[in-house]
């Protein structure tokens, strides 16, 4: 078999359906070939000149495919190539699956059809996640609220497999000090942190179901975000927004539709987790705030936030660098100090979390800490080289 790799098309013309709007895309354009209009589209888009790079590697997908069917007998040799025939079913290779189109970076890519994508790009999941519960997880649908913290989250989410629909919310853009703590580049400069988020998620998986809400949580918005129609409500709600009113408000929502919130504080491993959908009763932020509203924020002056914020994330606990921090912002230091490493554990601790919420397993409600400084201690307590 010859394999077409990535290959570059002619710089980019006008494309009447691929590149308005391109700026600002967030979503891929799925190719049917093995459809008469589909392969139509697919044809009028190669022909406009607005490809830029081809990627073609279904060959070596349909052969992944075929080793994961059968782990016990790999075929290999001729065996291999005639497994894959029957994997295609008679398809021609430049038929079968789908053509994915990513406007945003001009790349057209081969990718097998959806149920045979994920059973491939989740194997290596098995049997942490067996293959029941991929399924089942792949059904459900995450609100993730505040995208800096939060992209780690989805991006992780989505990486495990952990939801198959998303609905992303923040009002701001990448910004240079983002880079920090955010996987991204300096060409996404300027781009909205939702429209960011989606594309990145959508880069793993195109077969993705993501709304985006690029003026984040509302009184506008807030119906929305949590969906109005019936069966499109969230299953379970990341939150990590550094509005105090939109995270009250946003608890208020989750705890009358019982549904579960995460938030990881990214200071000392802090995971919050909130049961609303066990303990539809259950206070705000486990009680520490009172009996708070989101109303009753929004009169509070930055004092009186900073405050109530330190009395939500008990001060007491916080790490000495954020301690030390919080008299200083807005001084000497232009807002929260945040690790890349910190954003990268919460986004590992939500999303084992979720996965655990979302399969039923027993996960109650509580603040937990994974402190690295704590389990990783910098004292050495014995012999280098000895087994702990």
């Amino acid at each position: 078999m010859k394999h077409s790799d990535t290959t570059a098309e002619q710089p980019a013309r006008s494309c009447p359906e691929a590149v308005p709007g391109a700026r600002n895309a967030f979503r891929p354009v799925l190719f049917d070939p093995a459809d008469k209009d589909g392969e139509a589209a697919l044809t009028e888009l190669r022909e406009s000149g607005a490809v830029r790079e081809v990627h073609d590697r279904i060959d070596e997908q349909l052969e992944e495919l075929v080793r994961c069917l059968r782990p016990g007998q790999p075929p290999q040799g001729p065996a291999l190539a005639a497994a894959v025939g029957d994997a295609c079913a008679g398809v021609p290779r430049r038929r079968y699956g789908t053509w994915v189109w990513y406007p945003w970076s001009g790349r057209l890519v081969h990718v097998l059809p959806a149920e045979e994508f994920r059973l491939v790009r989740t194997d290596r999941n098995r049997d942490k996640i067996t293959r029941a519960q991929q399924q089942a997880l792949l059904g459900r649908r995450i609100g993730v609220l505040g995208l800096s913290v939060g992209n780690s989250a989805a991006l992780t989410c989505a990486m495990e497999g952990v939801g198959g629909s998303f609905r992303l919310a923040d009002f701001d853009r990448l910004g240079l000090s983002n880079l920090n703590r955010l996987r991204a580049g300096v060409h996404d400069l300027g781009v909205e942190k939702t429209v960011l988020c989606a594309r990145q998620m959508y880069e793993l998986d195109p077969y993705l179901d993501i709304e985006i809400h690029p003026r984040g949580v509302t009184e506008e918005t807030v119906d929305d975000f949590f969906g109005t129609a019936p069966g499109s409500g969230l299953d379970l709600l990341v939150e990590e927004c550094d509005t105090l009113w939109a995270k009250v408000r946003a608890r208020e929502y989750a705890r009358a539709r019982r549904i579960p919130v995460l938030m990881d504080a990214n200071d000392r491993g802090l995971l919050d987790v909130e049961r609303f959908d066990e303990e539809p009763g259950r206070p705000l932020f486990h009680g520490r705030a009172g009996h708070l509203t989101a109303d009753a924020v929004r009169g509070l002056d930055r004092a009186g936030a900073l405050g109530l914020l330190l009395q939500i994330m008990d001060g007491s606990r916080l790490s000495p660098a954020m301690a030390d921090a919080v008299g200083r912002i807005g001084d000497t230091l232009s807002s929260w100090p945040q690790l890349a490493s910190g954003v990268m554990l919460g986004g590992a601790l939500v999303t084992d979390t979720a996965r655990r919420i979302l399969l039923g397993a027993p996960v109650p409600s509580g603040r937990y800490y994974v402190d690295l400084e704590a389990l990783i201690a910098a004292e050495q307590t014995a012999p280098v080289g000895s087994a702990s």
